[in-house]
């Protein structure tokens, strides 16, 4: 089966939405200066609103080691995922499993990045800069690598059956494609995608 994220949450009430529709997981921009960002206080208070067994990922873009600590004695956070550039070290002091981000451009070696991030618990597969709501070239993803792929960027419930046929990947996570406006998500747009994915009609 393939897992959904819903990432960019800024509401308790759409954290409930999103589990109420089936969500697997949902992501929090802690890193301050993005457009979804929340404060350590919001993220504590939307993940009080998860239930067990739907993971909750705290999003970092080349944080401070003492930040993420912060968050991480505050936020009870399933999963780490990092955008930024950070190193394989840096990923896994913090003895969590770990999501390294990857921005696909072309000739990005997957099978490089894959043996780089060896201690990762997935790759996920997102298009230059995060969050813009624009899709990357799905061709250029190559099969047969040995890291469970979660795609991103610029899905939408429009578009996320035909990405999955074509990247077959484990999970697929959306934030602009769900949304009525910037860090609001939209019940319908949630059903939709989720429906989308899951193939019912």
């Amino acid at each position: 089966m393939i897992h959904i994220k819903f990432c960019g949450i800024t509401r308790e009430q759409d954290a409930r939405n999103a589990v109420q529709i089936g969500a697997n997981a949902i992501g929090l921009i802690l890193s301050p200066g993005f457009k979804r960002s929340i404060s350590i206080a919001k993220a504590k208070s939307i993940a009080q609103v998860i239930p067990p067994f739907v993971s909750v990922v705290g999003v970092f873009v080349d944080p401070t080691i003492g930040f993420v600590r912060k968050v991480l004695d505050q936020v009870p956070l399933t999963l780490l995922q990092f955008h930024g550039n950070e190193s394989p070290e840096f990923c896994a002091q913090f003895k969590r499993p770990y999501i390294k981000a990857i921005v696909v451009k072309p000739k990005l070696s997957l099978q490089r990045v894959t043996a780089h991030y060896a201690s990762a618990q997935a790759l996920l597969l997102d298009s230059p800069g995060g969050g813009s709501g624009k899709a990357f070239n799905w061709s250029s993803i190559s099969h047969g690598i040995k890291k469970p792929i979660i795609l991103a960027g610029g899905l939408t419930s429009q578009n996320v059956a035909q990405a999955i046929a074509q990247v077959k990947p484990n999970a697929v996570d959306v934030a602009s494609g769900i949304e009525s406006a910037v860090g609001i998500k939209s019940i319908i747009k949630m059903e939709a995608f989720y429906q989308a994915v899951r193939g019912i009609r």
